[in-house]
């Protein structure tokens, strides 16, 4: 889907703590390598984002973002299994593997796998394959959902803005579901809903 040139380029500005912009299965996104603190810190200073409100962390496959939980429970692998990839992110016990920075200091953090071409060329491009990200938007406003608002958004404030090489965002939100050893918790429905009788 992209071009060698333009690996290269998101490659570099990635390790040199930049901030991109790229579409998702869902909405735009904002994101940044997870080692990089400094980055983190730029993307709440574009989102002017509550500093309690932590990123999560994407890949194009759930294999790179397992180091980052401590552990996966047998129903959080039932949901991987059908849901991922898809507009579902898991919110999981983090690792020491997980800084502090992108978790607000909480003891858990969201992954999710983007069913979107693009996305998984961006992180196969990378050594870590994973990105600390959020949504392509200033706090206050909607999510961009097309290349055009997320120029118009935060264009001057990113690095770069990836072309979505013909794929759209759907503009649905993933839901959000916390997965622990005494059970699922919904911290927010969206596009996936979860059946309880499959994952018990």
């Amino acid at each position: 889907m992209l071009e060698p040139e333009e690996k290269n380029k998101i490659k570099d500005i990635l390790e040199n703590d930049g901030v991109i912009a790229y579409v998702t299965d869902t909405v735009w996104g904002l994101g940044c390598l997870p080692e990089s603190e400094k980055a983190v810190k730029r993307i709440y200073e574009i989102k002017h984002r509550d500093p309690k409100k932590p990123l999560i962390l994407m890949s194009f496959d759930i294999y790179p973002l397992i180091k980052y939980v401590d552990n996966i429970p047998k129903s959080a692998q039932i949901l991987i299994k059908k849901y991922f990839p898809g507009a579902l992110t898991l919110v999981m016990n983090k690792s020491s593997e997980t800084p502090d920075y992108i978790t607000s200091g909480l003891p858990t953090v969201g992954i999710r796998v983007p069913d979107d071409e693009v996305f998984a060329d961006i992180c196969k491009s990378i050594d870590t394959q994973v990105l600390a990200t959020t949504s392509a938007n200033l706090s206050s406003q909607p999510a961009a959902l097309t290349y055009e608002q997320a120029v118009e958004y935060i264009g001057d404030s990113v690095d770069y803005v990836v072309k979505d090489h013909g794929l759209k965002a759907q503009g649905r939100a993933s839901t959000v579901a916390g997965v622990f050893n005494d059970g699922i918790k919904i911290f927010r429905q969206g596009d996936v809903v979860i059946n309880d009788d499959l994952v018990k």
